[in-house]
């Protein structure tokens, strides 16, 4: 069992828990940016800030995990787990940073409808991470996985059917080679929450 294996300390624990709630919290700023499309460059600044915050948090449990003798699962899995978590939130500020950089003007359904199903996303993520302290259920987080594995595909959907309505609209080309990769950017990261899914269920395989 994982709780046999587990070091006195949490601490990893602790940075898994650390880096979903800056993921969570990035993804619902990107959201509420893009439903309420004002004061673009202060909003974009400070989910800037919170992915400084979640590198911060991968920095210190990357170098503990250098240092540290006694891991709660294969050392392997965690560098994965802090990185795909890591690049949940990169490409989250990457899709933010776009919209100001680019000088979007005005957001559009597609882009808002993505960034919601990327915060369920992260929700979810974060509760399937924190049930890792707590493996004696395993069930619970294989469900939470394939919840996320629902949600990936859903946002595949919705990038699909919004790069479509992009090439109709009749906007002019380079508007829409901006509007296409900020969508990918925000799809991608629901992917990265995929990954992060992968990662916990070899986990729970393993040790449950």
């Amino acid at each position: 069992m994982l709780q046999k294996l587990m070091p006195k300390s949490d601490e990893f624990f602790d940075d898994f828990d650390a880096q979903c709630a800056a993921t969570v919290e990035g993804t619902k700023m990107l959201h509420a940016l893009l439903s309420d499309y004002r004061d673009v460059a202060a909003k974009v600044q400070a989910l800037k800030d919170v992915e400084h915050k979640g590198d911060e948090v991968a920095h210190t449990s990357f170098n503990r995990l250098h240092k540290q003798f006694i891991t709660p699962f294969d050392r392997t899995q965690i560098h994965s787990l802090l990185s795909r978590i890591d690049d949940v939130l990169d490409f989250t500020n990457a899709a933010a940073s776009r919209l100001h950089y680019y000088e979007i003007q005005s957001s559009l359904p597609d882009a808002t409808e993505l960034a919601r199903i990327l915060v369920l996303s992260a929700e979810k993520v974060r509760e399937v991470v924190a049930a890792l302290r707590h493996i004696k259920q395993p069930e619970q987080i294989l469900a939470g996985c394939k919840e996320i594995k629902k949600l990936e595909s859903q946002a595949d959907e919705v990038l699909r059917a919004g790069v479509g309505r992009l090439f109709k609209s009749g906007v002019d080309p380079l508007t829409i080679i901006k509007w296409k990769e900020i969508y990918d950017m925000i799809e991608t990261a629901t992917d990265k929450c995929l990954g992060v899914a992968h990662v916990i269920e070899g986990v729970v395989l393993e040790h449950s």
